[in-house]
């Protein structure tokens, strides 16, 4: 890891850290800069804003290219559904970790929740463009992506930031719930 992916993932820990200890609203970013040694110029470097480093999803760009990659010949429905498991697979213990912290933080502020959902609706943008860009309509690519993001949503809400699995199998069975041919795993519930 570089100097500036180190010095973001200190950022993301010290912040995550803090929003745990004294809550988002009171946390400054004086105070995450300070506590991680650095400026918080140097913060705004890494993160735009404050709500940022619980917000920003940086996995869209990679979802939409699995998407677009999967065989054209499978339905929409599924194509979504592979391509989020797909990524899903590529979660590390300390992503997982750190985006359950992230959900637990985002669903105890409303100004989070807002943000998040934001994000959701960015994400399914990126997916619909790249369903879209190989021949399936409009229509079809929002329909299956919506529904997918509707089952990772309620996962995420529904035991994301408690659940004692890992994180992706718990999304994985979520996607499962999709396909009534498919069998959920019972450890993920």
């Amino acid at each position: 890891m570089g100097k500036r992916e180190s010095t973001r993932a200190r950022l993301l820990l010290t912040a995550l850290e803090l929003f745990e200890e004294q809550g988002y609203e009171p946390t400054t970013v004086e105070q995450i800069a300070r506590t991680a040694g650095v400026t918080p110029m140097t913060f705004f470097r890494h993160f735009p804003t404050k709500d940022a480093v619980v917000v920003e999803d940086p996995y869209d760009p990679m979802i939409a290219a699995i998407v677009a990659a999967q065989p054209r010949g499978l339905p929409a429905l599924e194509r979504v559904c592979g391509a989020f498991s797909i990524a899903l697979a590529q979660l590390g213990a300390e992503e997982d970790e750190q985006t359950r912290r992230r959900i637990r933080i985002a669903a105890a502020h409303p100004g989070l929740r807002a943000k998040t959902w934001e994000g959701t609706q960015a994400t399914q943008l990126a997916i619909v463009e790249a369903m879209v860009s190989t021949g399936v309509s409009a229509l079809e690519a929002e329909v299956a992506t919506g529904a997918c993001l509707g089952a990772l949503t309620a996962a995420l809400l529904h035991g994301g930031a408690t659940h004692t699995g890992t994180l992706g199998a718990q999304l994985r069975a979520a996607l499962a719930y999709l396909a009534p041919d498919r069998e959920v795993s019972t450890d993920a519930r």
